[in-house]
């Protein structure tokens, strides 16, 4: 049987006079409760502190990122394609969308810390903005206007506290636009559903939930697709019309979709490949292929997942503080690196590949990942107490850095305190809200609102709990909007059929336990850090669920019969009660993500894989860092100073770049280096100064071809080529090489032997003092080309 629950109105306030847009933009409307818009503000405030205070302390963040952004400063060229350097010899490994807000206040800011994350932090204010809009405009007709208001504002605060949206939104991943524009997406699609029922552009707030997906899908390609399948079922299933009708404007919705979906890689797939740029981690120059590999089903079965499964044959082992261990890397590449310090790290790297050679480059390379807490030391970072075999267990092995795959992996020790935290909640809610919607029109807003936000949670639960290929623990920030929406509905529809009866009395307080009882478990997965809130949250959880019992109790003793108990009946006992419930309740449910959301503000994250908690600045930071130095010290290219966050590979030395700029004599770009890490640290050195990338982001790409980098050299396009550079991601895989199956692929090896054996090699003296410093022994180093 299903039970029905209405809605009551609150007592009626006086009828207040009529406000000005500014009045009602600060104060909300005459009819909303007084406290609610305010709250709002304080909910946003919060956001924004949490996303942009200092932001400056995590300079560059993904260097990746960053030197692309930095390059279509330079370049409109460059701008348009995402081009990696300004003079767009490759791309970066992902649509340009996000990079071009991103590039527009770079350049009318100049680029820097600020202009390069703020536009992040507002974009994450924006989407907790959204979030709330979404809810308190479509479940009225479940909780009423008032429990709208609250429901919203408790979405609202959830997302603004989830640990991952925190580190994400002050990083320069385009996940922070994905998540923006998934939450626009959702909610254009409920304003589309609302307005239907009063005949106000129903198909046009359609049309801009499709135009918001189809950006998605040009800020990370199919990742912005997951939860898509769900908006056409809810609006076939809810909206005011015929059948033909819903049929015809989902169609038209489809149609601008396909438009804005496929603009950017159409265009660039018809330019001829001689004049654009070479679209990174692609197989065969073309975004299709990007989109539908790499960026696709690569990254659901694992298939041509490039660095993401770099551990899973072997690749690192475990060494302590600093160091890489030896260990079987794809292809059979096998290798060894060193290094030590805390935050500056001296690397040296030995290997052989399975492809065209052997090589070996010592030298040393700065990382700023400075280890901290639980876990701590990995690659170079100091004051850990773990080491990169502690982290492969954490992160799966390492192959996808977010767990291994399955039911469990948003639970697991990587995950868990990034998402996980409401997770419980969130799925009680899902079932409860459905379950006391019952049997209302198929139109009911509120139904469809959460099954809006239930369908988007658990697509992209079960997609990324099962994916193969390479997946990074900020992938888990585009469930955050469902995940906070279900918390906010689901929280204020149970505490009013707690009220009102007795059967669904027991929801609230079981769904409290189930989440404090969890928060519980991941806080005490790090016992060292801040021992007390574990049992902060327990105490809390505990006096949560006693205050609702009692109050419960105390509501039957008085009514004095076993029916439902009147709302009028022992109230301001009951009330504080409640009062203490919803206290205990809150500080249960979100005290646990809201001491992990506050960790990034006192410590830099790692921009290549931003993480907050107590494992932020240990585990993902050192890791960060420290492959920072040790791909340094494999590229020979001496002991510079990198810039924190430096994403996966090497800094030259100042020495080094001087040298180039002086040698430059007109090229095109300042030096070929393998691999995009590489390139990107040079670039940004240098304020923008073009770089080529063999090999691109994995050093795989065809990228340049021996033609190619003949004529370059002819052309006087490329005097200098770095060619020491064999490990790290992408370069031959950990610990070096030039094997075929490891890195650089056939391609870059085939370019490297043409150098060694057609190229000047630059002895070190030359710019630097030091007689060690750069120093390249047998082959690699760098050449003087023409």
């Amino acid at each position: 049987m299903t039970t029905q629950l209405t809605t009551t109105s609150p007592a009626a306030e006086p009828e207040r006079p009529p406000r000005g847009r500014l009045k009602r933009l600060a104060l909300g409307r005459p009819s909303d409760p007084r406290w609610a818009r305010p709250a709002l503000w304080a909910v946003l405030a919060l956001a924004a502190v949490l996303y942009s205070w200092d932001l400056s302390r995590n300079g560059d963040a993904n260097t990746f990122y960053a030197a692309a952004v930095l390059s279509g400063t330079e370049n409109w060229k460059a701008f348009f394609y995402g081009s990696l350097d300004s003079a767009s010899f490759i791309t970066v490994d992902k649509p340009p969308f996000a990079f071009w807000i991103m590039g527009i206040s770079a350049r009318v800011f100049g680029f820097n810390s600020w202009s390069l994350l703020l536009p992040q932090a507002a974009e994450g204010v924006a989407a907790v903005a959204v979030v709330y809009a979404a809810v308190r405009r479509s479940i009225a007709s479940l909780t009423g206007e008032r429990g709208a208001q609250a429901a919203a504002l408790i979405a609202a605060l959830a997302l603004t506290l989830t640990p991952m949206v925190v580190a994400i939104d002050r990083d320069d991943n385009p996940d922070t636009m994905l998540t923006l524009l998934l939450a626009l997406g959702a909610w254009a699609l409920l304003e589309s559903l609302r307005a239907g029922r009063t005949g106000k552009r129903p198909l046009l707030w359609l049309i801009l939930s499709a135009v918001a997906f189809g950006l998605a899908f040009n800020t990370k390609m199919l990742e912005g697709f997951i939860a898509l399948p769900a908006l056409p079922v809810v609006y076939l299933i809810a909206a005011d019309a015929r059948l033909r009708t819903r049929i015809g404007r989902l169609s038209v919705a489809g149609g601008v979709l396909a438009v804005i979906t496929l603009s950017w890689m159409t265009i660039v797939d018809l330019i001829p490949k001689t004049s654009r740029p070479y679209v990174g981690s692609s197989s065969n120059d073309t975004v299709w292929n990007l989109a539908v590999g790499y960026n696709g089903f690569g990254r659901i079965t694992g298939g041509g997942s490039g660095i993401g499964n770099f551990g899973r044959a072997g690749g690192v082992g475990g060494a302590r503080a600093g160091g890489l261990g030896t260990g079987a890397g794809r292809g059979g590449v096998t290798g060894a690196g060193a290094g030590t310090g805390a935050g500056a790290s001296t690397g040296a790297g030995t290997g052989t590949g399975a492809g065209t050679g052997t090589g070996a480059g010592t030298g040393t390379g700065a990382g700023t990942g400075t280890g901290a807490g639980h876990g701590g030391g990995a690659f170079g970072a100091a004051g850990g107490t773990g080491n990169f075999g502690d982290l492969a267990h954490r992160a799966g092995g390492a192959g996808g850095f977010g767990g291994q795959a399955g039911i469990g992996r948003m639970f697991g020790s990587t995950l868990g305190g990034q998402i996980s935290w409401l997770i419980p909640f969130a799925a009680i809610a899902l079932i409860g809200t459905l379950i006391l919607i019952g049997r209302r029109p198929r139109t009911d807003l509120a139904r469809a609102s959460v099954l809006v936000w239930g369908g988007w949670f658990v697509l992209e639960f079960l997609v990324l709990s099962f994916q193969q290929g390479t997946q990074h623990p900020y992938y888990v920030s585009a469930m955050a909007p469902p995940i906070a929406a279900l918390t906010g509905i689901g929280a204020v529809a149970f505490y009013q059929a707690y009220r009102r009866s007795d059967w669904w009395s027991l929801v609230l307080p079981l769904a409290i336990a189930g989440t404090g009882a969890w928060a519980f478990v991941l806080l005490r997965r790090t016992p060292g850090w801040n021992s007390w809130l574990p049992w902060t949250v327990a105490a809390a959880t505990a006096v949560a669920v006693l205050a609702l019992a009692l109050a419960w109790r105390r509501a039957r003793g008085a009514a004095g019969r076993p029916g439902g108990p009147p709302e009028r009946a022992g109230r301001p006992a009951r009330g504080r009660l409640l009062a203490a419930a919803g206290v205990a309740g809150l500080i249960a449910v979100l005290a646990g993500p809201a001491a992990y959301a506050m960790t990034p503000l006192s410590q830099a994250i790692a921009g290549n894989n931003p993480v907050a908690g107590p494992t932020a600045g240990g585990a993902a930071g050192g890791f960060a860092g420290g492959l920072a130095g040790f791909a340094g010290g494999l590229a020979g290219v001496g002991g510079g100073a990198g810039r924190y966050g430096g994403g996966l590979g090497g800094a030259a030395s100042q020495q080094m770049i001087a040298y180039l700029e002086a040698h430059r004599d007109g090229a095109t770009w300042l030096v070929a280096v393998q691999g995009s890490s590489a390139a990107a640290s040079i670039i940004l050195q240098t304020g923008g100064v073009p770089v080529m990338a063999m090999g691109g982001f994995r050093g795989t790409d065809p990228a340049p071809t021996l033609t190619q980098i003949e004529q370059y050299v002819k052309q006087g396009k490329l005097h200098y080529v770095l060619a020491g550079a064999r490990g790290g991601i992408g370069g031959g895989g950990i610990g070096g090489g030039r094997g075929a199956a490891g890195g650089g692929g056939g391609g870059v090896a085939s370019v490297l032997s043409w150098v060694e054996q057609n190229c000047t090699a630059v002895p070190a003296s030359a710019y630097s003092s030091s007689a060690n410093s750069g120093a390249v022994t047998g082959t690699g180093g760098l050449y003087h080309c023409g």
